[in-house]
């Protein structure tokens, strides 16, 4: 008797037909949860950061990312401002 483990499918490898299936088969506990937003950091991490020593993309990426979100999170207190200079 031979035991057959389902191999894991990326959602961009699921059919449409299968996609109620795939979600039904997916890990919500916290858990199954944490291990899936690990996963995805990691391959985030070894797509743009581990990708080659010295390169500053993956860096930059983040950097960027910041920037926007303390813009738009300052963006009344800024738009406040601009209003008080010009006027």
């Amino acid at each position: 008797m031979v035991l057959v483990v389902p191999v894991e499918k990326k959602l961009m490898d699921v059919k449409i037909k299968d996609l109620p299936n795939w979600i039904l088969t997916q890990d919500f506990t916290p858990k199954g949860t944490i291990r899936a937003f690990q996963r995805g950091y990691y391959q985030y991490d070894n797509k743009y950061v581990n990708t080659n020593k010295g390169s500053t993309l993956g860096v930059s990426m983040v950097l960027a990312a910041d920037v926007l979100f303390n813009y738009c999170v300052s963006y009344k207190e800024l738009k406040h401002e601009q209003l008080r200079k010009n006027h």
